[in-house]
């Protein structure tokens, strides 16, 4: 797993990062309550299912699944055709069946079964590189495992709005892709966070992506960070009438 440097926390960037939290914690009120409440092995899937897909069609399929498995071992020995139409809704399907099947596997083989819960014993950053050398689970799924599941550990997932918001706002540089961008970012922020501040964290930056800095057409006017914001500023200074040209037509 890619490390940042360790004096990170103590440069104007880190200030940046802090003000952007405290500002955007009172737009969407922390702290934000966790969406769902699954085990590490669930949270993986869960995971492994949303990747470039909508939350609701992401949601459906591991209900699917859930309702069609007893258990996830039973996913694992199941014919791949079927774990793949039971998700057909997501994005990839006929590449995450498989995939997810492998993932697990590689799980039961390292762990002896197909339980995660020890990851709570090891440091974050261990627990994450103990992830990541399974091959399919990439930083984003690492730090959802420990974050998002009821392991509730402190790491802090990246997703592509929450990326997005952080390149435009320069936490990060338009050229860091989202996997480097998860150790800057999280090197940016007080190391003694707990598990709440950081997961409220990337829930407001992902909202402030998902309701306000839009893919195309941010709506840089209702922006509660445009002060924040050089990508932003640049927009709407742009977008100003030229006054020279209007007294001097």
């Amino acid at each position: 797993m890619s490390t940042a440097p360790k004096d990170l926390a103590e440069t104007p960037m880190a200030e940046k990062a802090l003000a952007l939290h405290r500002r955007l914690c009172g737009v969407y009120g922390c702290p934000i309550p966790y969406f769902h409440d699954l085990d590490p092995v669930s949270e993986l899937i869960s995971s492994l299912l949303s990747h470039r897909t909508r939350n609701a069609d992401s949601g459906r399929a591991f209900k699917a699944l859930r309702a069609r498995f007893n258990d996830w071992d039973s996913l694992v020995t199941a014919p791949t055709e079927e774990v793949q139409a039971l998700i057909a809704g997501v994005t990839w399907p006929e590449l995450k069946a498989p995939r997810i099947q492998a993932v697990l596997r590689a799980v039961q083989a390292r762990a002896g079964s197909l339980d995660l819960a020890f990851l709570c014993d090891m440091p974050v950053a261990e627990a994450r590189s103990w992830l990541e050398e399974i091959p399919g689970i990439g930083p984003k799924t690492s730090a959802a495992v420990l974050s998002f599941s009821d392991l509730r550990m402190p790491a802090l997932p990246v997703d592509s709005h929450h990326h997005r918001v952080a390149q435009r706002t320069g936490l990060i540089g338009p050229k860091v892709d989202v996997g480097p961008a998860h150790a800057i970012l999280r090197a940016q922020l007080p190391a003694d966070w707990d598990a709440q501040k950081l997961y409220d964290n990337h829930e407001i930056l992902m909202l402030h992506g998902q309701r306000c800095c839009f893919h195309r057409n941010p709506a840089c006017g209702a922006c509660a960070v445009l002060d924040l914001c050089p990508t932003g500023q640049a927009r709407t200074e742009s977008r100003r009438p030229d006054r020279t040209a209007a007294l001097h037509p």
